[in-house]
């Protein structure tokens, strides 16, 4: 193939990709919000109030505003508070708007009190399940060792109910094969795996990629494509080419079945607007065709947190 040819076919891809992303009008739910009120009389315990980027309040109005014109039709709820008091306070938001299919709250299984918790919390068809990792100074590798933590999570399993992980690590990445040995029942989603800092030793590196593949041949364990956007030079990196051997990596681990869409909103505000995580991952999963696009954005997630469908604008299946 001689230049002129290279060019021109390379332009014709290029039309053609574009014509693709122009014609693909999926609908997408988003499955890594967070809800805060930094109004309210108890405050709030994140973000802090030095905070000059993320200390305002985050409430569906303001999510919708910005999410809606994009193609966003629905969103998940992922708690940001350890304060038990705030599951409830974020269900009953999610009760009076439509356009919240879910939240996954924040309870401890290892506590006597978590079955009458999740007992409660279960009855409500927006409760999805919980999420539990590298938060609020909790060691998630010794709670694998307590069997009051296993039992925890195998009556969360029991429950129909999903254990998001938080903020991952390749020591977390190993404790939750570990967990899944534990309870193979249940279901994991892990969130930020782009935003990991991969190991620099050679060993490490090759343990935390076989532990992570470990993970990618159980069916059962789910990946969210979030916090994709890096800064460079102190400000956001939008060329989608930069990241694409991170999802690539995804992709390879987790199949077309099951990663999910999660922007991590207003977290995602310290390193980009919400538009520009979204054009990027829309450019990668629109360029696999509009099948594998279509389950990144919403079939996967009907999946993973079997949430609840209440607007005629959410899809089903």
């Amino acid at each position: 193939m001689n230049r002129r040819t290279f060019l021109q076919t390379s332009a014709a891809a290029g039309v053609a990709a574009a014509a693709l992303n122009a014609d693909m009008k999926i609908p997408i739910i988003d499955c890594h919000i967070h809800l805060f009120d930094v109004n309210r009389k108890q405050g709030v315990p994140w973000p802090a109030k030095t905070d000059t980027v993320l200390y305002k309040t985050a409430l569906p109005e303001r999510l919708k505003k910005i999410a809606q014109p994009l193609g966003i039709v629905g969103a998940i709820e992922v708690e940001a508070s350890p304060w038990f008091d705030d599951n409830q306070w974020v269900l009953d938001i999610v009760a009076k708007e439509k356009f919240l299919v879910g939240h996954i709250g924040n309870l401890e299984p290892e506590k006597p009190e978590f079955r009458a918790q999740l007992d409660r919390f279960h009855k409500n068809p927006y409760f999805r399940g919980i999420r539990y990792g590298n938060l609020w100074d909790r060691n998630f590798t010794a709670m694998i060792g307590k069997p009051e933590f296993i039992a925890g999570l195998k009556a969360l399993a029991d429950a129909d109910l999903v254990m998001d992980s938080a903020n991952p690590n390749p020591q977390l990445i190993a404790d939750l094969v570990r967990v899944s040995d534990k309870v193979p029942n249940l279901r994991i989603v892990l969130d930020h795996l782009p935003r990991m800092e991969r190991p620099s030793d050679p060993m490490a590196l090759r343990k935390y990629q076989a532990d992570l593949a470990e993970l990618g041949k159980r069916k059962q364990v789910f990946a969210k494509v979030s916090g994709v956007v890096k800064k460079i030079n102190g400000k956001p990196e939008e060329n989608p080419a930069v990241y694409k051997a991170t999802i690539d990596e995804m992709w390879a681990t987790f199949g077309e079945d099951r990663l999910l869409y999660g922007s991590d909103w207003p977290n995602s505000d310290q390193y980009a607007e919400y538009p520009v995580e979204l054009k990027i991952v829309r450019s990668y999963f629109e360029a696999k065709g509009a099948e594998a696009a279509n389950k990144y954005f919403w079939k996967n997630s009907i999946a993973a947190y079997k949430w609840v469908h209440r607007d005629p604008s959410q899809p089903k299946l």
